[in-house]
């Protein structure tokens, strides 16, 4: 193990260190966008379009983020992707270009103001916003039961840095993860649909993170499915896909 602190190590790390950073304020900002809190732009404030225009740009961000999003993740173009970008610096990579589209998202995207549907009662409206909330709680904690560092590229660059070998992380099923298979996809639905008052615009949104995320669960679970073989399949027998069953339970792993 050469533990030697190498000039492309140091900046390796520092790309990765700044490709986290990018994504942390994407993430927050993210929160914001989408509860309406206040910040320049969200789902229903920003720059006005007619809604035509409004939901043909919309639509184009979301999809631009849906394509990257999963093409990217693909065990084909990681293979491809590899003989360009140094493997500890992969994932880093991932997560700075998503979170760019994010930001780009926050800024070109169009509100649609007409209002859908809006729950009056101070009631509803609290639990709603709860419920909220809860949704991005379930999404923070899901990505340190998997491996939060990992995920989101720091394991891999401070692994390098060290000179030690960057391995797999080992499928593992733990707290959330053994009632449902994608808790951390199950957060984003609850947050983005959890809002008192739903614009066409915010509804645009829902609807099409919603499908993609379904989308991309088959993608996923195809590609976990390869890697992990008959014990991925075992885990998708015992385990529902997003909505928790009072006799699901994943294997004691």
């Amino acid at each position: 193990m050469d533990t030697g602190l190498k000039p492309a190590r140091i900046l390796a790390a520092l790309y990765g260190t700044v490709a986290y950073v990018v994504f942390l304020g994407a993430f927050l900002y993210a929160v914001a966008w989408v509860g309406g809190l206040p910040v320049p732009h969200t789902v229903d404030r920003g720059p006005a379009a007619p809604p035509a225009t409004a939901m043909l740009v919309d639509a184009l961000l979301l999809a631009a983020f849906a394509v990257q999003h999963s093409g990217m993740a693909r065990q084909g173009f990681k293979r491809w992707w590899a003989r360009i970008v140094p493997p500890a610096v992969e994932r880093s990579t991932y997560v700075l270009v998503s979170s760019s589209l994010l930001i780009a998202m926050y800024v070109w995207w169009r509100p649609i103001p007409r209002e859908m549907w809006s729950v009056e009662s101070a009631l509803g409206s609290a639990l709603l916003q709860a419920l909220f909330w809860s949704g991005w709680l379930l999404v923070l904690l899901s990505t340190f039961v998997i491996n939060h560092f990992d995920l989101f590229g720091l394991r891999q660059v401070w692994l390098h840095l060290k000179g030690r070998e960057i391995t797999e992380v080992p499928f593992q099923v733990r707290f959330f993860y053994r009632f449902v298979r994608h808790p951390l996809l199950l957060g984003f639905m609850i947050a983005f649909w959890a809002t008192p008052r739903m614009t066409a615009g915010h509804l645009l949104f829902a609807v099409m993170t919603t499908a993609y995320m379904l989308v991309a669960i088959q993608l996923e679970e195809r590609d976990l499915r390869r890697l992990h073989g008959g014990r991925y399949d075992e885990y998708r027998r015992r385990v529902p896909m997003l909505v928790p069953m009072p006799t699901a339970g994943g294997p004691r792993s």
